[in-house]
C-alpha cells in the first residue's frame, strides 16, 4: 500500500521546495535531501549533505532485495516503520555480530555512535565487510567529522555530511526516504 502523506507534511514540502532548489538532483538524492531538510526544518542541510545517486540506488535496491538493515542504536531502528532493523547496541558482541552475520550487502544506518562508525571503517578497510550502503550521520564535537570523512574515503557507497551535525533522527529519515520513494 502506498504511503499517503499527511496534509501538513505535503504543505511543508511545498514550502521547502520554494526555499531549496533540489530539481537538479537525482530522484533518490532529492528524496533524501528533502526528507532531511523537512525533518530538521533547516534548509542548510541541502548544502551540507554529500549525496551520491549511485550509492543511494545501491542501498535502495539492497533494501528492496531484503538485505539486512543494521542500525547503531534503537532510536534509529524504531523510526524506520516500514521494515525491521537490527540494532548493534542491543547485542552482546556489538558490531562483531553483524560483521559475521552480514559481511556483504547490508545497509548500515548510523546516526548516534561515532565509535561504531569508526569500527565499521576498520572492518571495511580490512575487507571483512562490503556494505551496500553506509549512512553515517552521527553528531558530535569529538570524532564525528573525522569518522564521516573516513567513510567517504573508503570508496564504499555512502551518505554523509561535512560537519559535526547529525543524529539518529537524520539517519532514520535517510532510510525512510529510500523506502518511501
Amino acid at each position: 500500500m502506498p504511503r499517503v502523506p499527511h496534509p501538513i507534511e505535503s504543505e511543508s514540502y511545498e514550502i521547502l521546495r520554494r526555499r531549496v532548489d533540489t530539481t537538479g538532483l537525482g530522484p533518490l538524492s532529492r528524496a533524501v535531501v528533502e526528507r532531511l531538510v523537512h525533518t530538521t526544518a533547516d534548509p542548510t542541510w541541502a548544502g551540507d549533505l554529500l549525496v551520491d545517486e549511485p550509492a543511494l540506488v545501491a542501498g535502495r535496491q539492497a533494501l528492496a532485495d531484503g538485505a539486512p538493515l543494521i542500525a547503531d542504536v534503537r532510536m534509529v531502528a524504531v523510526g524506520i516503520t516500514s521494515r525491521p532493523a537490527a540494532v548493534i547496541a542491543e547485542t552482546a558482541d556489538g558490531i562483531e555480530e553483524f560483521v559475521r552475520k552480514a559481511p556483504v550487502g547490508a545497509v548500515w544506518a548510523l546516526g548516534q555512535d561515532v565509535s561504531i562508525v569508526t569500527e565499521l571503517v576498520e572492518h571495511c578497510r580490512s575487507g571483512r565487510i562490503r556494505p551496500a550502503l553506509v549512512i553515517a550521520l552521527p553528531a558530535g564535537f569529538v570524532g564525528a567529522v573525522e569518522a564521516k570523512r573516513a567513510v567517504r574515503e573508503l570508496g564504499v557507497p555512502a551518505l554523509t555530511n561535512r560537519g559535526e551535525r547529525g543524529g539518529a533522527a537524520l539517519a532514520t529519515a535517510a532510510v525512510n526516504a529510500l523506502l518511501y520513494l
